[in-house]
């Protein structure tokens, strides 16, 4: 559901990028400096061209962007071949105008770069392709087909030959190097935009889940003793009643407060917010972050080894048990048949691991396990024939990885090879693993502190 939503969002996020305002504020600025340019050349510099012709091609410029204010309202955003349409609109008219002073013997050919650059910023690759081929092609068009420009005494303003050419491939070059540059980066910010919008719904999620645990808890709690008192009450006046029918009232009272007790009970544990649900021992807030995935057809062992002491009591935050719970599930996805959930602590640290008897991850991506969308990973699809609707993009882990370094933890990556095997399995060959590692000031519980009285969701406690 997460990922289909991210989808859905992504989609037409990217196909209304661009606010036509934007590129309509930037069309004036440019035809403004075109304007400029062209009458300091023309009354400054004396050079002579086609000044009428050009300031009509600016003119053109300048009308569609009256056209567009008419035509459109100020909030309108670009779908994506509107946008390509228009950065390919101003490509074309800064070649014409070009065209008209010089070819690539005017230094302002270098401004083609721009909107190559923007949709780059902006647009998907496709679009980014199709303008920068495009610009390539008008620049290497304007390399040997132009107006030229004259000086005041008629002759020919003309660069070298070797000059115009090594201008027309720093221009196609830097089209192709630029455009690629500004498309990665926008696209590695994108990637990483969308994938802590999942960890934020994520998040969301167990945060109401964990909200409303803590609710029923509280009314279970808080409403037993006056539906025991309603029972006791009831209990006694069916006895002292002597009327059949006032005595089958009574006892429909005690049947229904019974009913109560047991539907606050069989909703679980969740108004009031329960601020005993937000501490619980190590061992029951990884328990249920595993009991999902414990019946999924693998064998998900639990095991705890105390280095010192007692087993701690660690907070119940959303981001433990939603981490803890991603990285399970992966274990889960790629095991043979086993997972193994461990947990150790000292008097400093509190280190859990994940593993599981499949595969381990790809040694090409260890590095880059924790990443969002691992796009590289084609070509090593373990289980594919098990796990078809997989797609093994990274997203989970990355989850896990923001949501449990956010509690203060540090979160690697390995093979269990290199780390050796699970606890009380020495010779058990095992896979991947994730270690979770945290200080135990930032996770545990502080168990000598006062609860106090339970407090309305959302009022701040903690």
């Amino acid at each position: 559901m997460e990922n289909s939503t991210l989808s859905l969002m992504n989609r037409d996020v990217q196909g209304h990028w661009v606010r036509l305002e934007t590129l309509t504020r930037v069309r004036w600025l440019a035809a403004s400096g075109q304007v400029l340019a062209l009458l300091v050349t023309r009354y400054l510099f004396n050079l002579d061209f086609a000044l009428t012709l050009c300031l009509a091609v600016v003119g053109v410029s300048a009308a569609s962007n009256l056209l567009s204010a008419y035509l459109f309202p100020r909030t309108k955003r670009l779908s994506e071949t509107e946008a390509l349409l228009t950065l390919a609109f101003d490509t074309t008219q800064l070649a014409l105008l070009l065209f008209l002073t010089g070819g690539l013997n005017n230094p302002f050919a270098l401004l083609l770069i721009a909107p190559v650059t923007i949709a780059a910023t902006a647009l998907q690759t496709r679009s980014t392709l199709i303008l920068g081929v495009g610009t390539a092609i008008l620049a290497s068009t304007l390399a040997f087909t132009f107006e030229p420009l004259r000086l005041p005494d008629g002759a020919l303003l003309l660069l070298p030959d070797l000059f115009r050419f090594g201008f027309w491939a720093a221009l196609v070059i830097g089209i192709a190097f630029i455009g690629l540059y500004s498309r990665s980066i926008a696209a590695e910010k994108q990637t990483l935009a969308e994938a802590l919008l999942a960890t934020s719904m994520a998040l969301a999620r167990e945060q109401k889940l964990t909200d409303l645990g803590g609710v029923i808890a509280a009314a279970a709690h808080e409403l037993g003793t006056p539906l025991a008192t309603i029972k006791l009450v009831s209990s006694e006046l069916i006895k002292a009643l002597d009327d059949p029918e006032l005595a089958d009232d009574a006892r429909l009272i005690r049947e229904q407060a019974d009913r109560c007790r047991a539907i606050l009970h069989s909703m679980g544990q969740a108004g009031k917010d329960d601020l005993h649900l937000r501490n619980a021992p190590l061992r029951a807030v990884v328990d249920e972050a595993a009991e999902p995935h414990a019946k999924r057809g693998k064998i998900v062992v639990v095991d705890f080894a105390a280095d010192h002491g007692r087993m701690p009591e660690i907070q119940r935050r959303p981001e433990i048990i939603h981490g803890v719970r991603n990285l399970v599930q992966n274990a889960v996805d790629f095991a043979q048949s086993q997972v193994w959930v461990e947990a150790t602590w000292t008097e400093t640290h509190i280190t859990l691991r994940v593993i599981d008897d499949g595969p381990g991850y790809p040694p090409h991506l260890l590095d880059l396990m924790g990443e969002p969308y691992l796009r590289e990973r084609r070509g090593y699809s373990p289980r594919s024939d098990s796990r078809p609707e997989y797609e093994g993009m990274g997203l989970g882990l990355f989850i896990a990885k923001t949501l449990l370094e956010r509690t203060g933890a540090a979160v690697r990556f390995g093979n269990c090879s290199e780390h050796g095997a699970p606890l009380g399995v020495p010779g058990e060959p095992c896979g991947a693993m994730a270690e979770v590692r945290w200080p135990r000031s930032a996770i545990e519980s502080n168990a000598r502190r006062a609860l106090g009285e339970n407090a309305p969701i959302g009022s701040g406690t903690s």
